[in-house]
This record gives structure tokens, C-alpha cells and sequence, in this order.
């Protein structure tokens, strides 16, 4: 099994894939309640970045083009089927350069690409995040919330957890491409209505990231609405893809 990629069994043939990429500092495990609850014959396939986990002995990785490198050739051996992703937040911009390096590369054009909480990335003018210390960093992401904040109470994981979570916020902060070179794929732009990080207006930005289509959909909550509202969520998806096939 490809250490990059973490696959979800379900019965029956497998028609298609959403393969699933995770916020800055997350883990594959952030998509696990979405196995089981997608339509017939669909794998899900969500993505374990370097530096966590059962990755944990290897380095993180802190720039875009060296993760979108190495995630595109995780994926080629799965281009025998179709084929949607999903990025939250840090995964929006890896969605974007994975999709686009797998066009230009291999002719394979994604069913759907879904963004989520993130503006596109060249409408982003620099973040400096990765240069907080320790303290501060802990603050910004409790203040953030969802699922994952309470591990930041817990001193003890914090040698664990900080080193991958900052590499990725570096990995963002650098990432400031001028323009995007539009995708074939068409796109949805998720955001929380709530979400301080990527005001709703800021969504539409990535009308720019392709040339077969971009819509905007939003959801209560703040960053992390994809815990609050997995079932609207999911079912999204779920609609979107069944449209494709």
C-alpha cells in the first residue's frame, strides 16, 4: 500500500474514487466519518501527509511543489478509474497543483475538484505563520477550533504535533503563485459562512482556477464546518458526483 494514501474497503466493484486531502497539521484519519456514506461502488481515499502519525519518522514536507509532486505519483497507479478530489484548507492549493499536474502530465482530467476554506491561492498575498513560536501558533489554532483543538492541551503532544503543523504552514505561507493556469476539471468552491480565515466573498476567486465551471457553496460554521455539517456536506459531494458518472 502507497504510504501516502489511505483506502477505505466497500463492497462491490469499485466504479470511482474521492480521494481526500486534509487541513494544514490534519491527518487522513480527519475524513474517516465520511467512509461508508458515499454513493455505491465509490472508494474513499484520503490522504496521510509525511511527518504524522504512521509518517511520523519522516520529514515533513514545506514546499507545494515537492508535496504536489509526490501525491501526483501516489496517485497514477489509480488513474485506471475516475476520479473527484476534496481539499480542506492546506488541500485546496495541493488539490489544485495534483489536478493540474495529472492534466498536463497524463491527460486525466478530475470529475470534480472541491475546494474548501481557502481562498484561491493568488489572491493570498503572504502569510507569516509558520514564524510564530510555539505559544503563539497554540493560540492561533485554538482560536481556529474544530475537532482537533483540544490535543493542544495536552503539553505533552506538542513535540509531536507543532513540527509537521508548522512545515505546513510554511509549505502555505511560501506558496504565492501570481496566476493559475486553469484547470479542464470543473470546480466547487465550500467555505463557512462564519469562517474569519476565508470570508465567503473570497470564494469566488477560484472562478480563475478553471475553465469547465466554478460554483460557490457555504455552510454554517467557521473553518472547520466540515464537522458541523457533514451530513449537508457529504451529500454535496455525494450529488455532484453522481452527476458526473
Amino acid at each position: 500500500m502507497d504510504k501516502w494514501l489511505r483506502h477505505h474497503p466497500v463492497e462491490g466493484p469499485v466504479v470511482s474514487r474521492l480521494v481526500c486531502l486534509p487541513h494544514a497539521g490534519g491527518t487522513a484519519g480527519s475524513f474517516a466519518g465520511w467512509a461508508g456514506r458515499l454513493p455505491a461502488g465509490v472508494e474513499l481515499v484520503a490522504v496521510q501527509y509525511p511527518g504524522r502519525q504512521d509518517r511520523l519518522a519522516e520529514e515533513p514536507i514545506g514546499d507545494m511543489a515537492e508535496m504536489a509532486d509526490q501525491l501526483a505519483q501516489a496517485l497514477r497507479p489509480l488513474l485506471d478509474l475516475p476520479m473527484t478530489l476534496f481539499g480542506h484548507s492546506m488541500g485546496t492549493g495541493l488539490s489544485y497543483e495534483v489536478a493540474g499536474r495529472l492534466e498536463r502530465s497524463d491527460g486525466f482530467v478530475m470529475d470534480h475538484v472541491f475546494v474548501s476554506a481557502r481562498p484561491a491561492p493568488h489572491r493570498i498575498d503572504g502569510e507569516h505563520r509558520h514564524r510564530l513560536s510555539d505559544e503563539e501558533l497554540v493560540a492561533a489554532m485554538r482560536r481556529l477550533g474544530g475537532p482537533d483543538a483540544a490535543v493542544y492541551d495536552h503539553p505533552s503532544l506538542l513535540p509531536l504535533i507543532l513540527p509537521p503543523l508548522r512545515a505546513d504552514l510554511a509549505l502555505l505561507d511560501r506558496y504565492l503563485p501570481k496566476r493559475l493556469t486553469p484547470l479542464r476539471a470543473p470546480l466547487t468552491a465550500f467555505g463557512g459562512r462564519a469562517d474569519d480565515t476565508c470570508p465567503v466573498a473570497e470564494l469566488s476567486s477560484w472562478a480563475e482556477a478553471t475553465t469547465a465551471g466554478a460554483r460557490v457553496r457555504t455552510f454554517p460554521g467557521g473553518h472547520h464546518y466540515l464537522r458541523e455539517c457533514e451530513d449537508e456536506v457529504l451529500g454535496a459531494v455525494c450529488a455532484e458526483m453522481a452527476q458526473a458518472r
